[in-house]
């Protein structure tokens, strides 16, 4: 689809290539605001014809890298990623990093990698497990002497002749296999041959496969274990952010994990983490050599799975499931891999914005945009966290000169609203904060900060940031005019778009990606969130498990204290027996029968 201009907005694949493109010219209102928006832009179509829906999955992939329209979602890195290639059929086969993939060339191909980093530590592990060359000579077996990692047992010298063609592609073999995770394998083979060698009374030889072993079995203990039916897994999370969104892909083999990979992808305008999730699929598994049987994926795929899974088992050659699970540990492991690239995504900022030290220009971009009397150099930022209205509690956390200040950070448990109401929840406590001010405080901002016995309270903000978008606003607005503060700059952040809203502008300010300035707002935003359903969490957790114990008749606050003195908590309760839990101080018999009973 291009724009007026001739530039190439989006590449798309359909079965049905008609029904799609009259899908978009409806007079219905469009729900998704991708098509919406991309549907006011397009100027015209181009078509290509494809023998079947696998090889238009292919074409989509390859378009989208070569002409990166802004609609689509594609992996950051325009350069191709590294592999580990084993060139089987070579005599004396060496292992070395390569970005070029040749299908059917009859070598094998591990990865890929991040980064020329992660391949050569690997190669680096793997070099001091498996004596195989690290040279790229013409191997004869007639030199006069061979190099130094022969004789530092990193290479078993088939230049010099040393080791045969067949024990050699024993090393490779064995290589391979830990590649794969089949490290079982690997050990099985080497013990024997260490028994074999001891038994001819060839004691060094026993003594080398012993110290392989020793090697092989400490790198096994780094290698988590993993419960699940299939052995071969990869598991994929993702975390967006504006523009740029975090994969995380765990590597699963024989039930161990063997390594784990991340990703940056740019997310086309209006994209879902879904369609971000389903762009990475298909760009990640068209490069690399090696697709496992069973990919686990965070988030389910709304359009084109069957389309992805024919393309994975036909490059696979058996059938491969793409399996988003919704519970048991198939669930649990998503969700851990979920967890790692929300925390990485959240560490390249924190990287992005200390590289580069910038706070000054932070709060003068943030000054600029919002128009703001002076430098921001203390925002106080909103959040409010509740699960359909309950447990409902709001977060105020502080940054000041660009970085967080965790003394002043607050938290309020809201009391004055029943239900679902966001907007009364973050009126409450913005009305409860700045009534604590003090009026006097016409002080210009950060004065008297270390001074004043009220501290966090009595300091003026320079800046006051919502989590929310326009209604939230409104809301902090009214507050603000009801107890008659006319002087303290407020903004709202709205998490869709990231965009800045302000009282005395109907428009939203784009502050630039990836600038020092988004990242200072993004962060305060993101860390009242955090703030906010950690309180939030432990509110829950607290009221859960009081609620399991006051609902027995019986028990009282005093009991209660004295069962959980006791044991702990009431899972240790609950597995606890009946004469147990009667030894507790004022449970009789009869009571610790009925508390069982009820939990």
């Amino acid at each position: 689809m291009r724009g007026p201009d001739g530039e190439i907005l989006y590449v798309g694949k359909a079965a049905k290539l008609k029904s799609r493109i009259r899908s978009y010219f409806t007079r219905k209102i469009h729900t998704d605001p991708k098509i919406e928006t991309l549907v006011n832009t397009l100027e015209n179509f181009e078509f290509i014809v494809t023998e079947s829906e696998q090889e238009a999955l292919v074409l989509e992939s390859n378009l989208i890298k070569n002409h990166k329209p802004k609609f689509n979602s594609r992996l950051k890195d325009d350069k191709s990623y590294p592999f580990i290639k084993i060139d089987v059929s070579e005599k004396y086969p060496q292992v070395y990093v390569t970005r070029n993939v040749t299908v059917d060339d009859g070598a094998r191909y591990f990865g890929p990698y991040t980064d020329a980093g992660s391949v050569r530590r690997t190669l680096s592990l793997l070099n001091k497990l498996f004596p195989y060359r690290s040279c790229t000579k013409q191997i004869t077996g007639t030199d006069d002497r061979a190099c130094l990692d022969f004789h530092i047992k990193r290479c078993a010298g088939p230049c010099i002749g040393a080791v045969s063609d067949s024990d050699y592609k024993k090393i490779i073999d064995q290589v391979i296999l830990f590649l794969e995770g089949n490290t079982k394998q690997i050990v099985g083979s080497l013990r024997q041959q260490m028994i074999k060698a001891a038994e001819s009374l060839e004691f060094e030889q026993a003594a080398s496969f012993r110290d392989q072993l020793q090697s092989i079995e400490k790198v096994q203990q780094g290698q988590k274990v993993l419960t699940l039916t299939s052995h071969n897994v990869d598991i994929i999370g993702c975390c967006q952010s504006s523009f740029e969104a975090w994969v995380e892909v765990f590597f699963i083999r024989q039930g161990k994990l063997i390594g784990r990979e991340n990703y940056l992808m740019d997310v086309g305008i209006e994209d879902s983490i879904s369609e971000v999730q389903s762009a990475f699929v298909k760009q990640f598994y068209g490069v690399t050599p090696y697709v496992p049987p069973l990919i686990l994926i965070q988030h389910e795929i709304l359009e084109g799975k069957k389309a992805i899974q024919s393309f994975l088992t036909e490059k696979r050659g058996t059938k491969v499931n793409l399996f988003h699970p919704k519970k048991g540990d198939k669930k649990k492991l998503t969700n851990m891999v979920g967890e790692n690239a929300r925390l990485g995504m959240e560490q390249l900022r924190l990287t992005r914005f200390a590289e580069t030290d910038m706070d000054d220009k932070a709060l003068l971009e943030v000054q600029e945009a919002l128009n703001l009397p002076h430098l921001p150099n203390r925002i106080e930022c909103y959040d409010i966290s509740n699960i359909q209205g309950t447990n409902a509690v709001g977060s105020m956390v502080v940054f000041e000169n660009g970085a967080p200040k965790t003394s002043d950070y607050r938290r309020f448990q809201i009391k004055s609203v029943e239900g679902i109401d966001d907007y009364s929840m973050m009126r409450e406590m913005l009305t409860r904060r700045f009534k604590r001010m003090p009026k006097a405080s016409k002080v210009e901002p950060m004065e008297d900060a270390k001074t004043s016995n009220m501290g966090a309270w009595a300091t003026k903000p320079d800046l006051v940031l919502i989590d929310g978008g326009k209604g939230h606003l409104g809301a902090a607005l009214q507050v603000f005019l009801e107890i008659g503060i006319s002087d303290i700059p407020l903004a709202s952040l709205a998490k869709e778009n990231e965009e800045l809203f302000t009282p005395e502008s109907p428009h939203s300010i784009l502050l630039p990606r990836n600038s020092p300035g988004m990242y200072l707002v993004q962060r305060a935003r993101d860390e009242a969130h955090r703030f906010a359903i950690t309180y939030h969490r432990k509110r829950r957790s607290n009221q859960s498990l009081r609620s399991s114990l006051d609902l027995i008749p019986g028990i009282g606050p005093k009991k209660r204290r004295a069962l959980l003195r006791n044991f702990g908590s009431v899972k240790n309760i609950r597995n606890s027996s009946v004469e147990d839990i009667a030894s507790t101080p004022g449970i009789t018999m009869k009571l610790a029968i009925q508390i069982l009973d009820h939990i």
